[in-house]
């Protein structure tokens, strides 16, 4: 095992950084000459006509280096055990994020070539449902492959609470499924969603470290180093937009993590801004149809209510931000609590 995880797993976000960045300016212009270009739905705000064109599946700038350094870090680690922290199992999460980002991939091609519309809403659940289930029962049902399986461990009071399989599975799967669609609702402003997913990453990987599990210490920070890449060309004004490719996959994959340290209670502080832009679409829907058409926010997800609010998209990707700063720290500092 590696001597000080914390340096190596900070190392290697820095490099994936740097290749990223490289590599994302010919992917601009490759997605730029291949006319991958945003489609703008008629019922979208008025605001994002000026985003229209712009290069969309820049997830692939965040899953490729993730993708390929994790599989080199396993292949050392199958040659030379002693010498690497990265632990067999790292190929859960690594599933989550590859299979949900061919979801969103598919989804994001169906969009260009339908005039933004793209799977339908059941297709899309039902295919998040399929593969959160497939990695929900590795990780409950894997023999002694998972330190936190089939338990509910309770921040601060620092209990662990047994629960079957028949329990752990369904819940996993809610986790899994709902993380990724919170992240997908997120991904609306330039900026938003790469570095509210960096800084949940960042929490979940202190967690991981304090907990040992040095192969997910650096996974997660493989992740942060990407979406800095990824946020060097998505600010505002982006060059580039994450699409369902990058939001559907670094969701699925943030949830799997929180399962896979056993802190998926604190999921909802951790990533409290995402958890947030889920739950204001879902009370939009629901008083839409108890009031017979009222609207409890200005537009949801929860940005747009803000911005029709009066606040400019830099203002309210900023303070959001600052929210989602502070709330990883929030939960790392409970998870800590002993």
């Amino acid at each position: 095992m590696i001597a000080d995880p914390l340096p190596f797993a900070l190392t290697l976000g820095s490099v994936t950084f740097l290749l990223s960045v490289i590599w994302g300016s010919p992917l601009v212009e490759i997605l730029r000459r291949l006319n991958v270009g945003q489609r703008i739905r008629e019922d979208s705000p008025e605001w994002h006509s000026s985003k229209e064109g712009t290069p969309t599946m820049g997830g692939v700038l965040i899953l490729a280096p993730v993708v390929l350094i994790t599989l080199l870090l396993n292949i050392a680690n199958l040659l030379r055990p002693s010498e690497t922290g990265t632990g067999i199992s790292i190929l859960v999460p690594l599933f989550v994020l590859v299979s949900f980002g061919a979801l969103g991939a598919v989804d994001d091609w169906t969009k260009l070539r339908n005039k933004g519309e793209g799977l339908s809403a059941r297709t899309k659940f039902l295919a998040q449902v399929a593969l959160a289930s497939a990695a929900a029962a590795v990780i409950s049902l894997a023999d002694g492959g998972f330190q936190f399986a089939n338990e509910m461990y309770i921040p601060v009071m620092g209990i662990a609470v047994p629960i079957s399989p028949l329990l752990f599975i369904p819940i996993a799967i809610v986790i899994i499924v709902g993380s990724s669609n919170a992240a997908n609702l997120t991904d609306g402003m330039d900026g938003l969603a790469g570095t509210l997913m960096a800084c949940a990453f960042v929490a979940y990987g202190l967690i991981a470290l304090v907990q040992g599990q040095i192969y997910l210490v650096q996974f997660c920070f493989l992740v942060v180093g990407a979406c800095f890449a990824f946020l060097w060309y998505n600010a505002l004004p982006a060059q580039l937009f994450m699409g369902d490719t990058g939001a559907l996959a670094l969701g699925a994959t943030l949830g799997t993590v929180a399962i896979m340290t056993g802190q998926w209670l604190l999921l909802p502080i951790i990533a409290a801004v995402p958890v947030a832009e889920l739950l204001s679409v879902v009370a939009q829907v629901l008083y839409f149809r108890w009031s017979g058409g009222a609207r409890l926010f200005r537009r949801s997800p929860l940005h747009y209510h803000f911005q029709m609010g009066g606040w400019s998209e830099a203002q309210v990707v900023q303070r959001f931000w600052m929210i989602g700063i502070l709330s990883a720290m929030i939960g790392v500092a409970l998870a800590l609590i002993r």
